[in-house]
This record gives structure tokens, sequence and C-alpha cells, in this order.
């Protein structure tokens, strides 16, 4: 018996000096400044991220954002967001100029390593596809041969559709904008026959951005993978765990009906899974270095990953978007956090 609690105490302090131990000057950084610098894309993105009129953000990528505010200071609130242009986006992180890229980057094997970054997780997972005018009698990518297409400069999603056209035989000519807006005004002015990106983006553009969403179509052809997740620099383990574990603590709290509107009931709960998750049995917290309260925190403020799914891509939203292939994996979905433990 005794070895076995000389075992738990040395594994107890391990933990603790670990956390510190693996601490690097992004997270002390953070830490120091009281706030999360957190970059987003330049002209927003419905249901993922949008500012309004009086500057306040909201959307899915946000609630990434907030979560670790929440998890890191026990606010969720304080986070600076700074928008930035596909281009800028992987340049602003790797100089230090924001702490966390949230704006549905997709994770790819060269942006994992030979850029110096890492991503924490897959936030939503999607696919690339098309949008055109319903006018153009258009019902299938396999009919675009020599269209005019807008993409975005320095994207996966341009890299997609010269390897789709090739794989077809078929040829296009693209149009390259670098600013978001700058993409959606030219395709709703006519300056190019398709509009191309992930599908969540083709539907939040035409609900948010197009007069009459109904002139416009989305084809049925999914051409790629788009694991779209939060980025942090290489090189500080703490602070892309605490980073990782937001993401899914919102998970597992979604799992075990934990929700911003029971969580103080769910205090109460005998389940020990349920009392170490909000911390109620002390220790998850300093395995992160963080409050043993920060799951509660982040459920609280922000809520679990179906309530922010919901509010602003599904049901809960103008987008209405069925969450397919993003509902937990106990319900036939992707999304799974390993256990808080």
């Amino acid at each position: 018996m005794r070895k076995v609690l000389a075992a738990t105490a040395i594994s107890l302090g391990l933990i603790s000096q670990t956390s510190h131990a693996l601490a690097g000057k992004d997270l002390d950084a953070v830490r120091a400044r009281g706030s999360l610098i957190c970059g987003v894309a330049a002209g927003g993105l419905a249901g993922f991220m949008v500012a309004d009129s009086q500057g306040k953000w909201t959307g899915l990528d946000i609630d990434v954002c907030r979560a670790v505010a929440a998890a890191l200071f026990g606010d969720s609130e304080k986070v600076k967001y700074v928008p930035l242009t596909g281009g800028q986006r992987f340049t602003a992180l790797q100089s230090g100029e924001i702490d966390l890229l949230s704006n549905n980057s997709t994770w790819t094997m060269t942006r994992d390593t030979a850029l110096g970054l890492d991503f924490t997780g897959v936030t939503y997972y999607d696919g690339q596809g098309f949008m055109v005018p319903r006018k153009l009698g258009v019902q299938s990518a396999k009919e675009l041969n020599g269209a005019t297409i807008c993409v975005p400069s320095g994207s996966t999603t341009e890299l997609n559709i010269a390897d789709y056209f090739r794989t077809m035989k078929m040829t296009f000519k693209p149009v390259i904008i670098e600013d978001a807006d700058q993409i959606r005004g030219a395709f709703f002015a006519g300056r190019c026959d398709v509009y191309t990106g992930d599908r969540a983006r083709l539907y939040a553009t035409r609900a948010a951005n197009s007069t009459n969403p109904d002139d416009y179509v989305v084809l049925p052809e999914i051409i790629s993978k788009e694991p779209l997740g939060p980025v942090v620099r290489h090189g500080d383990n703490q602070f892309a765990d605490i980073v990782r574990w937001s993401q899914y603590a919102m998970i597992e709290a979604e799992e075990y009906g934990i929700a911003s509107s029971n969580v103080d009931d769910m205090l109460k709960s005998d389940n020990p899974s349920i009392k170490r998750i909000l911390g109620e049995t002390p220790g998850m917290g300093r395995a992160l270095g963080v409050d043993d309260r920060w799951v509660y925190n982040i459920v609280k403020q922000v809520g679990n990953y179906g309530e922010a799914f919901d509010r602003n891509l599904g049901a809960g939203s103008p987008l209405k978007i069925d969450r397919g292939i993003n509902k937990l994996w106990s319900q036939g979905g992707l999304q799974y956090a390993p256990p808080i433990r």
C-alpha cells in the first residue's frame, strides 16, 4: 500500500513539475498580457467568424478563441481579434503578431510541418465544393469545363481546383483574389462563373451575401477533405495543450450532457467522470496549468460543442446547416474527444 501511495505522490508531483517545465514564451506572453490575441479572417465568414456593427465577433471559430480565454483566465471575453487575409494568416502567427489562428484553416501535412506550426484539433470537418448562379443551368461540377472561377490566393482551395480539373481533363480560368470580401463581390457581380471553397463557406456566403439565395446552387460534388481547426506556433507545448483540450472539453461536455443551461446543477452530479471534468474532483486543471474549474468556465460562458454549432451554423442559426459528420462519434459523426482523466 505504501508503494502505491508513494508512486501516486511521485506521479502527481511529476504532473505539477511537467506543466511548469513545458511552459514556453507564448503562454508566458499571453498570461503577462492578460488576454489572448486571436487571428480571424478579414471580411469574416457567416457562422464561423463575423463582426457586428459594434465590432463584436461571433461564430464557431470565435467560440474556440473564447473557450481558450475561459480556460486561461476564467473570462471568455479576454480576447482581441485581428482580421487577416489568407496570405497574411500564417505569417502573422509565425511572427508572433497573434497567439492563435482560428479562421477555418485546413490542416495539411505541409502546414503542420514546414511552416513551424501545430494544428491542435478539428473544429469542423468539411470538403471543397462549387457554387454557381442558377441561371447557368449547371447541375454538376463535371459541366464546368472552361469556367471562370474566383479563388482565394495562397489557399488549399486553389491547389484542390487545379488537381480536380487536371484529373477530370478539363480547363478553367482562375480569378485569383486575396481578400474574402472582394472574392464574394466579384462572384455576385458576375466577374466569374463559379465561387469555390469549403461547402460550409458556400452555404454561409449564399445566405449572408446574396440578395436572393435561391438564385444560386451549390453543386453536389465534394472534391477534397478539409479538416478545419485552430493553429499555434510550434514549440510551446503547454499553450498548445490548453488550446487542444479547450476544444476537447466542449466535445466531452456535450457527450456527458453538460450544457451552459445545466452546468451549475451538474456540479452536484455523482458521476465520477462529470465530477472530474467540472473540477469537483481536483487535478485536471493542474495537469494543464490552469484552474480546476477550467471546463466549468468554458461551458458556462461559451457552451458545449453542440450548443456552439447550433447557434452559429445549425438549426438555431440563419444558415441551418445539417451537422452531418460533425455529430458526436456516438451519433455517427467524427467529433471525438479523448477522455479528461
